[in-house]
């Protein structure tokens, strides 16, 4: 591929640029872009690289975007530690790690065997099979409680009792997305569904209709499973007065002596990043809420990942970056908030539709992420 077609990728692939260059000019480039052979980690180099017209100290190529030690060591750690991660049942983990204390130990595919050499060369590392913590696959007290029947209550009622309550009020407005409604002005349509159709969500059972909002309406969207051609709206909804929520959107406040292990923080975490396996567990949280007074939940969505671009579970902090408060701040970045109303909020009178307007999809972009393949 010559550098105009790299080009062209590079600024169709990481149109959201998440990393640029050091700001300190004094650090001297030691490789660029054009070095490597792998395409996705070429890719990830360039995106932390300068395009400059020097000469590449390496490579001697004029075209490659040129990186510094401190940003190829930021372009491995992405490649190789964030794009080897593999989600398990609950929670997930890197299946690759590198440092310089430990030679190479796995075996690599054709083209990335000379760019491994040139990492080895230049930062002096070794690429190895990473064995995690075991509680960033699951092994969490409280979490395995929950799964089992017999104990699941008592962790749920920790829940309500250790959550913050969220006040959502008449000022907060929130939105509801529809897909091809019958009537699609009519405020009904924008309510909790049937309880014939109800039991298939998160939260939602036989025994309890929700309806589902968030105040992000890209998240909105994307839940909803939008295509372009079908006929999507969109409902501005409000609380006709202040509605109390139980909010497992929040990190919870734990004791700096916490571990991993024995969080209730942890276990609420994964069990909102976990897919419809869990439905049996946040479904009985949903019931207790509602019987325990509360006008319903806000939840961490699904898709907060996508939508934030942040990493699920990073290795090097574990639970410090959620009980240490300057930390916990970026831990709640990475969360986007869902709206759970219990009954029909909309026919009670407890939530008003503002307005209904039709949205097109006009545009698609994704930011991606690129990991090792063949790498064992």
């Amino acid at each position: 591929m010559d550098n105009e077609q790299f080009e062209r990728v590079f600024e169709a692939i990481m149109a959201f640029e998440c990393d640029g260059p050091l700001e300190d000019d004094s650090i001297e480039h030691v490789c660029c872009s054009s070095c490597f052979t792998d395409f996705g980690l070429s890719l990830e180099v360039a995106r932390r690289g300068e395009a400059t017209d020097t000469p590449c100290p390496d490579c001697g190529k004029c075209t490659g975007r040129k990186v510094n030690t401190a940003s190829l060591h930021g372009a491995l750690r992405s490649f190789i530690n964030w794009g080897s991660i593999h989600r398990t049942r609950f929670g997930g983990a890197p299946t690759l790690a590198f440092n310089t204390k430990q030679a190479t130990a796995v075996n690599v595919p054709p083209w990335f065997q000379s760019d491994l050499a040139l990492l080895e060369r230049l930062l002096g590392i070794g690429i190895f099979a990473y064995g995690p913590r075991l509680w960033m696959v699951g092994e969490n007290v409280p979490l395995k409680e929950m799964q089992v029947e017999e104990k699941r209550d008592a962790i749920l009622q920790r829940i309500l009792k250790e959550y913050p309550v969220k006040t959502l009020s008449p000022d907060d407005i929130f939105f509801r997305v529809r897909v091809n409604p019958r009537i699609p002005e009519n405020p009904a349509e924008y309510d909790a569904p049937p309880n014939a159709l109800s039991g298939g969500g998160r939260l939602d059972s036989p025994d309890q209709s929700v309806l589902y909002g968030s105040q992000d309406l890209q998240v909105c969207v994307h839940e909803c499973k939008v295509s372009a051609e079908e006929e999507t709206y969109v409902a501005t909804l409000a609380p006709t007065y202040s509605l109390n929520l139980l909010d497992l959107s929040k990190v919870l406040a734990a004791p700096e002596d916490s571990s991993e292990f024995e969080s209730l923080d942890m276990a609420v975490h994964m069990l909102f990043l976990a897919s419809s396996h869990a439905y049996g567990i946040t479904r009985r949280i949903s019931l207790m809420a509602a019987e325990a007074g509360f006008d319903g939940i806000v939840y961490p969505s699904y898709f907060s990942l996508l939508r934030t671009g942040a990493m699920p579970f990073e290795a090097i902090y574990g639970l410090s970056g959620r009980v240490i408060e300057r930390y916990a701040e970026h831990e709640n970045s990475k969360i986007i908030p869902n709206i759970a109303l219990f009954g029909y909020p909309v026919a009670d009178g407890k939530v008003t539709v503002k307005c209904v307007n039709r949205i097109l999809m006009k545009r698609v972009q994704y930011d991606l992420q690129f990991g090792p393949a063949g790498v064992a």
